[in-house]
């Protein structure tokens, strides 16, 4: 990722170089440049959380100064979107430090091919924005698919769909700023109120994006809370009647009965004793009683040893098992030996979902709110929309000769510990994110 990185800061310092004559022929307004920077800094505040990364509404600012600055004043204000991105770690910072000011210097290089004769016009500022909307979906694109291995049609697939749609409202308010700007009051005044609008725009489709999962984990945990309570009942009643059984059976007197009789007996008597055990341990799946380690759990080493664990199933497919540890601190407050089972869970289910020479990919980080997570990804068929609703009930499976317990399982272990265990992916290729409290020393 960081040799990507450096071929981008490389190719914005060359272009930069190249177009020299250029912005000393023609300076940009100083305030104008201020403003442009401070409105990329505070609109990239503001973000919709997609399947891989966020879409924020910066890219509204960098369209309109490819139009409006010269190439180095435009990567300056490129440089100026990371600072927005102070809230998300060092990381998404240096990533923005060097993406978004390649992709300004890259369009604002267009624009000064139609900048000789004077203002653009309205076909050049389009192509112009046609060129900043392709880089940027482009170079967006490779870095998801460097960072997470995936393919870059997979990702276009997952997530350049209905939320990228708004890239049509960048683009055309973009146009709109290039020519209300003009260094009046009140083009700046004009400016600000539609970057009032965009803002509220993205808080609307941010909370509607929330209430949509929210609804869905409501659902599943419904659904799941429903299945536990039903399956409680039923082993409840079953291990009574199997209890009296196993009773009933140990009070006959095996050396009053003929030796064929006798070998009954005997078989009947573990027979039943094995079912009360399977009984019981069915009515701690279906509610599993969590118990806390004392100390902190670190999720990076729980994510390796499983994947250890995992490495022999995998060999008999040929798939390729990879780990991203994150170098934050990952520690939660667990019960290490459920939690191991869970992420075990997922990676066998991942294994068999992929084909021969697949590829599984365990992930750990943390959210922007603070939670560690760990996601376990695959390159196999996915899950389809009518699946997605069944995935956390018992029984269901997909796997030919699947017991359909591990994710049902896996889900109540996650809520006993008051995590979320989600879903996210498309039709090609599943992610399953745990998300836990992080451990806070109590």
């Amino acid at each position: 990722m960081y040799g990507y990185l450096g071929f981008l800061a490389v190719a914005a310092v060359a272009l930069n170089i190249l177009a020299a004559p250029y912005d000393r022929s023609h300076p940009d307004s100083f305030i104008e440049v201020i403003y442009l920077l401070l409105a990329a800094i505070v609109l990239n505040l503001g973000n919709v959380r997609l399947d891989r990364g966020q879409l924020s509404l910066a890219g509204l600012v960098i369209g309109a100064t490819t139009i409006l600055t010269n190439p180095l004043d435009a990567t300056i204000i490129g440089i100026g979107v990371a600072l927005g991105q102070i809230t998300r770690g060092v990381r998404p910072m240096i990533t923005n430090a060097v993406i978004y000011p390649c992709i300004a210097c890259v369009a604002a290089t267009v624009a000064e091919q139609f900048n000789s004769h004077g203002n653009l016009s309205l076909v050049a500022r389009s192509v112009v924005l046609l060129t900043f909307i392709g880089a940027n979906l482009a170079l967006i694109a490779i870095s998801f698919s460097i960072s997470t291995g995936e393919r870059i049609r997979n990702i276009v697939r997952v997530n350049f769909s209905a939320p990228f749609l708004v890239l049509g409202y960048i683009g055309l308010a973009s146009l709109l700023l290039s020519y209300i700007l003009d260094g009046s009051a009140l083009g700046y005044l004009l400016a600000t109120i539609v970057f009032v609008l965009a803002l509220a725009l993205t808080d609307t489709i941010a909370g509607r994006r929330v209430r949509r999962v929210l609804e869905s984990e409501l659902s599943d945990a419904d659904r799941h809370l429903f299945h536990s309570r039903a399956v409680e009942g039923v082993v409840h009643n079953l291990r009574n009647h199997m209890a009296n059984a196993v009773g009933y059976l140990r009070e006959i007197d095996p050396h009053r009965l003929d030796p064929v009789d006798r070998d009954s007996l005997e078989t009947a008597t573990a027979a039943a004793t094995d079912a009360v055990t399977v009984l019981r341990d069915l009515s701690q799946g279906a509610t599993p009683r969590v118990q806390f380690a004392t100390g902190p759990i670190d999720l990076n080493e729980l994510v390796s040893r499983a994947i250890g664990m995992a490495r022999p199933r995998a060999r008999t497919k040929e798939v390729q098992l990879a780990v991203r540890e994150t170098p934050d601190v990952v520690n939660v407050r667990a019960d290490p030996l459920l939690l191991r089972e869970v992420i075990t869970n997922l990676l066998n289910n991942a294994i068999d979902a992929v084909r021969q020479g697949g590829r599984v990919e365990a992930t750990t980080g943390k959210r922007g709110n603070g939670w560690p997570y760990l996601s376990i990804a695959d390159n196999g068929p996915g899950v389809s929309d009518d699946q997605r609703h069944h995935l956390f009930e018992p029984h269901f499976t997909t796997k030919e000769g699947g017991t359909g317990l591990g994710l049902f399982m896996s889900y109540g272990i996650v809520r006993e510990h008051q995590g979320q265990l989600n879903y996210e992916g498309a039709r090609r290729g599943a992610v399953f994110t745990v998300s836990l409290p992080p451990y806070s020393g109590s």
